[in-house]
C-alpha cells in the first residue's frame, strides 16, 4: 500500500486522456469517433498497466548522495554535488525536486535526466546562503518514469543533512592574495605611500627591479658582489578593534545579505588581513546592550576566535546604545588602539545624537566610522524622469545621498575618521583605510 500511494499519474496521461475525451465528445457528430475513443480507452487502460507494473518491480531505492563542505559561507556560491544511480537492468526517466534548505525558498527548480544501474547521473548546482547559522537539506523528491511516462513513482529521502553557514573565508582569502601580492590597484586595493618611520627592519635580501634605490645596503653588495637591500615592514603588535552595530538600522538588506552580514564578512576579511600584519586584533558587539567582547590578540588561535565569534551574532531590532559602547571602550581598551566602528544612521539627527560618545572615543583612539551608502538611491537619483511622480521620487534620493555626505563631512570635522562605501565595496574600501593610516604612522 505504501507503494501504491506513492504512484501518481503524469502530465502525459492526462493530454492523451483529454484527448480521447474530445475525440468521443464528437460521436454526436460522427458515430465512428465515439467507437475510435473507446478503443482508445482501452489502449490507455492497457498502457498504464504495462506501465505500473514496470515501477513495481523497482526493489531497492536508487542510489542517492549529497555532497557539500560540512561549512557553506555567506553571501559566496557553494557547490552542491548530487549523485544518483538505479538499481536493476531499466533505464528510467527521473525529474528531481532538491530540497533546498529554508533561506533558498525555491520550489520551482528541477533536475531531470535518465538513470539505470550502469549510468551514474551527477548533479552540481551552486547554493548561495544569505543567512548565517546551523540549517538543514529538506526531503528530495525523486520521481521515475519508465519510456511510456504514463505513471511515475515517488521516491523521497529524508536523510536529514545538517551544515553550518559561516562568514566569507573566500572572500577572506581573496584579500588576503590581493593585499600581499604585486598587483592590487586593479581589484580596488590602492597601494599606499610610505610616510614617517613607522616601520622595523626585518631582512636583507637581493635586489629585484621596482626596489628603491635608497634601501640598497652597499656593505652587503660589496661583500656579496651584487645588489642587495634592507627589507622593512610595518611596525607590528598595534591594537586593532572592530566595533559591529546590531541595532534595527543594519537589518537593511542588499544583495540578499543584511548590512550586518556584511559587515561581518569584512570584519573577517579585515581581521586576517591585520593578524597577517603582526598587530593584535579583537572585536565588540553592541545594539542597545553589549554583545560580544573579544580583547586583542595576535596568538596563531585568534582568528578561529573571530570566527567563532562572528558565526553567531544576530541583529537586535533596537536602537543603537552608543553611551554605553562609549563607556565600555573606556573600561575596556585601556591603550590608544584604531577602531572601526561599523554603522548605519538614517538621517542626521541620530548621527547628531551618537556624535558626543564618537568624540569622546576619538579622543583617546583612532575611531573610523564606517557607514553605508545606499547603492540603490543612486539609480533613482541619476534615473531620467518622464512623470512627476519619478522626478519627486528622484529628488527625494539625491537629497538622501547628499545628506549622506553631509554626515561624513560633519564627522569629519570633529577629526573622526570615516568610510561612506555602498555595501559590496565595504571589504576594499576598509582595507585601503587601514593601509593609509598604518603608511602614515597614524596609530
Amino acid at each position: 500500500m505504501s507503494v501504491l500511494s506513492n504512484i501518481v499519474l503524469t502530465k502525459r496521461f492526462f493530454w492523451i486522456l483529454s484527448s480521447f475525451i474530445i475525440v468521443y465528445a464528437t460521436g454526436f457528430i460522427n458515430l465512428w469517433m465515439t467507437t475510435l475513443a473507446q478503443y482508445g480507452f482501452i489502449v490507455i487502460a492497457v498502457l498504464v498497466a504495462i506501465d505500473l507494473m514496470l515501477l513495481l518491480l523497482i526493489g531497492r531505492k536508487p542510489f542517492f548522495e549529497r555532497s557539500y563542505k560540512e561549512r557553506l559561507y555567506l553571501g559566496d556560491e557553494n557547490t552542491i554535488t548530487i549523485r544518483l544511480k538505479a538499481q536493476g537492468v531499466f533505464v528510467w526517466n527521473f525529474e528531481l525536486n532538491e530540497g533546498f534548505p529554508d533561506f533558498k525558498q525555491d520550489r520551482s527548480t528541477s533536475f531531470k535526466g535518465t538513470i539505470s544501474a550502469t549510468k551514474s547521473v551527477e548533479i552540481k548546482y551552486v547554493l548561495r546562503p544569505t543567512k548565517r547559522g546551523l540549517y538543514q537539506f529538506n526531503a528530495a523528491y525523486l520521481f521515475l518514469s519508465s519510456f511510456l511516462k504514463l505513471v511515475e513513482r515517488r521516491i523521497v529521502y529524508t536523510e536529514i543533512n545538517n551544515f553550518h553557514v559561516y562568514p566569507s573565508v573566500i572572500q577572506m582569502k581573496k584579500y588576503e592574495l590581493l593585499v600581499f601580492q604585486q598587483q592590487k590597484t586593479s581589484s580596488g586595493i590602492k597601494r599606499i605611500r610610505r610616510l614617517g618611520n613607522a616601520t622595523e627592519f626585518e631582512q636583507i635580501r637581493n635586489y629585484v627591479a621596482g626596489d628603491e634605490l635608497k634601501t640598497i645596503n652597499w656593505k652587503a653588495t660589496s661583500r656579496r658582489n651584487e645588489l642587495m637591500v634592507n627589507q622593512y615592514q610595518d611596525e607590528k603588535s598595534q591594537p586593532i578593534y572592530c566595533i559591529i552595530d546590531k541595532s534595527r538600522t543594519m537589518q537593511m538588506e542588499f544583495n540578499g545579505l543584511t548590512l550586518l552580514d556584511h559587515s561581518i564578512n569584512s570584519t573577517l576579511v579585515f581581521s586576517n588581513i591585520c593578524l597577517l600584519k603582526g598587530d593584535k586584533f579583537g572585536l565588540l558587539t553592541f545594539s542597545d546592550k553589549m554583545g560580544s567582547q573579544l580583547p586583542a590578540d595576535k596568538s596563531s588561535t585568534q582568528m578561529k576566535r573571530v570566527m567563532d565569534l562572528l558565526y553567531d551574532q544576530k541583529t537586535k531590532f533596537k536602537d543603537a546604545n552608543f553611551e554605553l559602547l562609549q563607556s565600555v571602550v573606556r573600561q575596556k581598551i585601556k591603550t590608544r588602539s584604531l577602531i572601526l566602528l561599523f554603522s548605519n544612521f538614517e538621517n542626521e539627527f541620530a548621527m547628531r545624537r551618537a556624535l558626543p560618545y564618537l568624540i569622546q572615543m576619538n579622543k583617546k583612539h583612532l575611531l573610523v566610522v564606517v557607514f553605508f551608502q545606499n547603492s540603490d538611491l543612486k539609480e533613482l537619483a541619476y534615473k531620467r524622469s518622464y512623470a512627476v511622480k519619478d522626478l519627486y521620487t528622484s529628488v527625494v534620493a539625491e537629497r538622501m545621498i547628499t545628506m549622506k555626505a553631509r554626515m561624513a563631512r560633519e564627522m569629519k570635522q570633529f577629526g573622526i575618521q570615516t568610510i561612506l562605501t555602498n555595501p559590496e565595496e565595504l571589504s576594499a574600501n576598509v582595507i585601503n583605510k587601514y593601509l593609509e593610516l598604518k603608511a602614515r604612522g597614524r596609530f
